[in-house]
């Protein structure tokens, strides 16, 4: 009975196994879609069932202390690490988060987005901002697992 009770429970954790690296929430590196250049590590995570995104660490030497030069408003001389860069967006039925709020501190500007996993490779999130009708893609890779 016992030997069968452990079998299951680790069927069980192999089965849960992938649907765990199919998560959007965790860290991710960014990386400078003109540069390919990383930039910085944001936490993605879940808040009253919608998508949010802060700063935990800048990774562009040199930058460590930066704060938001462009930006107008309360965000005027915020530090750039521990700002909340994405805000509000929601889940679609294609799996995508879409949303209003994905600031760019460099530009002090902020677009509507879309984000979601590479099909192909889950260590890969997929971040596109819109302006009007032209936007940007980047890709950011997953930290740690």
């Amino acid at each position: 009975m016992e030997k069968s009770r452990l079998i299951l429970y680790g069927l069980m954790v192999l089965l849960a196994w992938p649907s765990y690296a199919q998560n959007v929430f965790g860290t991710w590196k960014t990386i400078d879609d003109r540069t390919g250049n990383p930039k910085a590590i944001i936490n993605i995570y879940k808040e009253d069932g919608l998508m949010h995104g802060q700063v935990v660490e800048i990774l562009e030497e040199g930058r460590e202390g930066a704060v938001c030069t462009k930006c107008e408003g309360e965000r005027q001389g915020e530090p750039i690490l521990g700002m909340k860069i994405i805000e509000g967006l929601e889940k679609n039925e294609k799996g995508e988060w879409k949303g209003a709020t994905l600031f760019d501190p460099e530009q002090a500007m902020t677009f509507r987005c879309k984000i979601w996993l590479n099909p192909e490779n889950p260590d890969e999130l997929k971040v596109r901002g819109y302006l009007a009708f032209m936007y940007r893609t980047q890709t950011w890779i997953r930290v740690g697992g």
